[in-house]
């Protein structure tokens, strides 16, 4: 028997999602057909991020031009440099830091093609001027790519007049943060130290 081709063309989108390989993909489109309900909610969540926007100032999404976060004023004058949106609220999540946050929206990786102009990076040294901001955390994962980020960062903000930390190392090398339990990345926060 042969699926419908809107069927086997749901199978082949639900696959390009992170970890959901072919069973799961699979399962999950039997459960969207089965239950129009469902349908229905997955409809108007997919067309309400149509509307999503990259905050102007931290570059998370964000449903405004500057988000909660960048809008909130009892914020600390504290920015954590991270890698993705998901980075930024898998951190938020755990309430341990109560500063803002600068989404650089990936790592530096000659061999992918990705240099600094892709990225967020130049905008961070006139945000830490803007907005008086006194310490700056590179939160980035522990790899060879994370690292060579983390120097660039450094390198670009080290003359300002600013504590540059970095989040501790209990997060092992070539681990990516979102894979991190909730207290290893709330010790890793808190125990931050020096960018060397």
């Amino acid at each position: 028997m042969k699926f419908p081709k809107s069927f086997l063309k749901l199978i082949e989108s639900l696959k390009k999602l992170p970890g959901i390989g072919e069973k799961t993909a699979e399962k999950s489109a039997f459960a969207i057909v089965k239950n129009q309900k469902l349908l229905q909610e997955l409809i108007d969540s997919l067309n309400g991020i149509k509307e999503l926007k990259l905050c102007i100032k931290c570059h998370t999404i964000s449903e405004k031009e500057v988000c909660d976060i960048c809008s909130d004023i009892h914020r600390e004058k504290i920015i954590m440099v991270v890698e993705s949106p998901y980075d930024m609220f898998h951190i938020e999540k755990l309430g341990v830091f109560n500063g803002k946050y600068h989404v650089i929206g990936g790592l530096l990786s000659p061999l992918e093609g990705i240099e600094a102009k892709d990225l967020f990076i130049e905008d961070l040294r006139q945000r830490i001027i803007d907005e008086d901001i006194k310490e700056v955390i590179i939160g980035l994962s522990p790899s060879v790519e994370g690292d060579a980020t983390s120097y660039y960062i450094y390198e670009k903000i080290k003359d300002l007049n600013i504590n540059i930390t970095q989040i501790a190392r209990g997060i092992p090398t070539g681990y990516e943060i979102i894979y991190a339990d909730s207290i290893t990345l709330q010790k890793a926060i808190l125990l931050r130290q020096p960018f060397k």
